[in-house]
């Protein structure tokens, strides 16, 4: 006697199966079993579902946003609709032993809403009146995760959770990974395997399923209500909005669209920090920024500034990882002044600068700031006019400075900086190679003895902190390494690596970004950091001189990052770039790197000159007919061919594995 097959329950949109546990059921009750199955393991493993979906989400929002979309993503894992299919399943060999099919499809199309999120899904916070609703940050090892996963895509995020929140194996997550439509899984795990044990002992502390509570406007909440019970005729509607999460003021801190109520919107409630408090706390960036300028007493324009955060226009432009959303509570009030004859102020929530314009042509502009340090947080942008600009400077900068960047070994010029906001500083465009002028700022001894910077207006709010990391064979122990270190937490006795950047101020360092730094891209707002790294130095055939490599690395405030190798070859106006785009080359996540070029000798000879850097041990280069194979104990190689051709270039690290130039 033939047996009927075993029945499986398929979700009618993609590949995703729950299996029932037990036989195949018979009768029409049955179809809800799988369904109720779900619903259970959901329930079972939420907490664990929602930490998968955060630490997969990809890193261009800020924390908030992230836990909204992972609860999201596992809110809408549970299918609405099953059908039956007759056809057995297969099993998944990668599938760990004993696990649970139907938490193995939950996860699955939690992992899919990760790696796809849909345009603008989002789910509503929930709103208790009186009550403000947050999640709690992390320690130390959580803000290293952070910015560990920070500089890597969304697939290597995913890899990363399946590791380490699911315990998979690599061959477990490259499976899973392929079932979720990931096209190299083998790549993203390989990736992932490559994040520091430290950080991968354990889930990391931050719960994205935990919250805390904490009162809004208790106070003005009991005045309300008052005056709701001395108006008899409005007492019922007030009373029935109040318990709805309405607008009124007694609601909650969010209300039905999207504005804060009550204290966010109130200029006399602004958050405002002592003068000194940047001499008594360990977080220096912009929360330790005192209230200055002659009109921060002045509610009309403060409450017009808040007006603009509270209600986004057309007036509103948010630079890229920055939302538009009001702030949750009373933002810090950084600036409030007339500046040229406009209005201007400078607020802070914790995660954003908003600068507001006053008048006709202006507006509210809106930067990521999360993370910030006493370089980054060193000035802000508080007024452009044509070429000129005006920087509200930090409290802890004792000096000012402006230097042109394609003249290193001319005298720096003093920038007047009452109150901490600058006389009119002239511009120009990292990219045009002339006329480019930085800002050069020294700490206070309490922050850094000796300690100055460059920073460089690339046209957004915040300027771009420029760094230089010099070719291995210059490296000078002892010199200061904002890259691992803050300014003010150095240690002496370390001897820093040459893979760490370093200020930009030293003289080889002012010599390299006036040679290569015009490869910068112009009007690229949302840039943290600017690091010029020398990675290789290639004399030329025929007596012509030497090449020097190098690689721009660009690392913005969303945690996401480009770079581009450039070589600057003798009598040429400015560097000519090899390659480049987003990713984590050379950044501490990825420190090996090779470029290659055409090059004619002044005789008219054509040359293939090839570089890499430090642990490069062999090049090799493929031609159509011909190939190079030779060892590079200087790191270059030099080809003489007849004639220019198509190629393919390849470096031998010193570990036997294998790296390309960047496309």
């Amino acid at each position: 006697m033939n047996r009927p097959p075993r029945q499986h329950w398929r979700h009618r949109e993609g590949p995703l199966a729950v299996r029932t546990l037990g036989a195949a059921p018979v009768a029409r009750s049955g179809w809800a079993r799988p369904v109720a199955e779900a619903e259970a393991v959901l329930v079972r493993h939420y907490r664990r579902l929602v930490r998968l979906a955060y630490l997969a989400l990809p890193a261009d929002r800020d924390r908030h946003s992230r836990v909204l979309a992972a609860h999201g993503a596992v809110q809408r894992a549970l299918p609405f609709r099953w059908t039956r299919r007759t056809e057995p399943e297969p099993e998944s060999e990668s599938e760990p032993a004993g696990a649970d099919p139907a938490y193995a499809a939950l996860r699955l199309r939690v992992l899919r809403a990760a790696l796809r999120p849909r345009p603008g899904a989002r789910l509503s916070a929930p709103r208790v009146w009186g009550l403000r609703l947050f999640t709690p940050h992390g320690g130390e090892q959580d803000e290293a995760l952070d910015h560990a996963l920070a500089a890597l895509d969304t697939t290597t995020r995913a890899a990363f959770a399946l590791r380490v929140v699911e315990g998979l194996a690599d061959g477990q997550a490259v499976e899973v990974l392929r079932q979720a439509g990931v096209e190299r899984p083998e790549e993203a795990v390989a990736v992932a395997a490559g994040i520091p044990a430290a950080l991968e002992a354990e889930p990391p502390a931050f719960d994205p399923c935990a919250v805390r509570v904490q009162p809004t406007d208790l106070l003005r909440r009991r005045r309300t209500l008052t005056a709701v019970l001395a108006v008899g005729a409005l007492g019922l509607t007030t009373t029935a909005a109040v318990l709805g999460g309405g607008s009124g003021p007694a609601g909650s801190a969010a209300q039905d669209d999207g504005r804060p109520a009550g204290a966010a919107t109130d200029p006399a409630r602004l958050a405002r920090v002592a003068p000194d408090a940047w001499q008594h706390t360990a977080r220096v960036d912009f929360s330790a920024w005192p209230a200055r300028g002659d009109r921060r007493e002045d509610g009309a324009l403060l409450g017009r500034a808040l007006a603009a955060w509270t209600r986004p226009g057309r007036q509103t432009h948010a630079e890229p990882g920055a939302d538009t959303a009001p702030p949750a509570t009373s933002p810090q009030l950084l600036y409030a002044g007339t500046v040229d004859g406009t209005g201007v102020a400078v607020l802070y929530d914790g995660r954003r600068i908003a600068r507001f314009t006053d008048g006709p042509g202006g507006g509210l502009d809106l930067a990521r700031a999360d993370g910030a340090d006493p370089t980054t947080a060193g000035a802000v942008v508080l007024h452009r006019r044509g070429t000129a600009r005006r920087y509200l400077l930090a409290p802890w900068v004792d000096a000012a400075e402006t230097r042109r960047i394609d003249q290193p070994d001319a005298p720096v010029r003093p920038l007047d900086h009452p109150d901490g906001v600058t006389a009119a500083a002239p511009g120009g465009g990292l990219a045009d190679c002339q006329g480019a002028t930085v800002l050069q700022l020294h700490s206070s001894p309490v922050i850094a003895e000796k300690h100055a910077f460059l920073l460089a207006d690339l046209g957004g709010l915040l300027p771009a902190h420029l760094t230089y990391t010099p070719p291995p064979d210059r490296a000078q122990p002892g010199a200061t390494q904002p890259g691992a270190t803050q300014p003010g937490a150095t240690q002496p006795d370390r001897i820093p690596s040459d893979r760490e950047p370093r200020e930009a101020t030293a003289q080889d360092a002012l010599q390299a970004w006036a040679r290569a730094g015009c490869a910068v891209p112009d009007g690229t707002p949302g840039v943290k950091q600017l690091n010029l790294w020398a990675f290789a130095a290639q004399p030329l055939p025929q007596n012509a001189g030497s090449a020097a490599w190098f690689c721009l690395r660009a690392d913005r405030w969303t945690g996401e990052g480009s770079a581009a190798t450039a070589v600057l070859l003798p009598s040429a106006r400015g560097p000519q770039r090899t390659g480049g785009g987003p990713g984590r080359s050379c950044s501490r996540f990825e420190q090996d790197t090779v470029a290659w070029t055409w090059w004619r000798s002044p005789q008219g000879a054509e040359y293939l000159l090839a570089a890499g850097s430090r642990r490069v041990t062999r090049l090799i280069v493929r031609g159509p007919d011909w190939s190079v194979d030779r060892p590079a104990p200087d790191r270059t190689l030099t080809v003489e061919r007849p004639a220019r051709a198509a190629v393919r270039v390849e470096a031998l690290l010193d570990n036997g594995s294998r790296i390309n130039p960047p496309p």
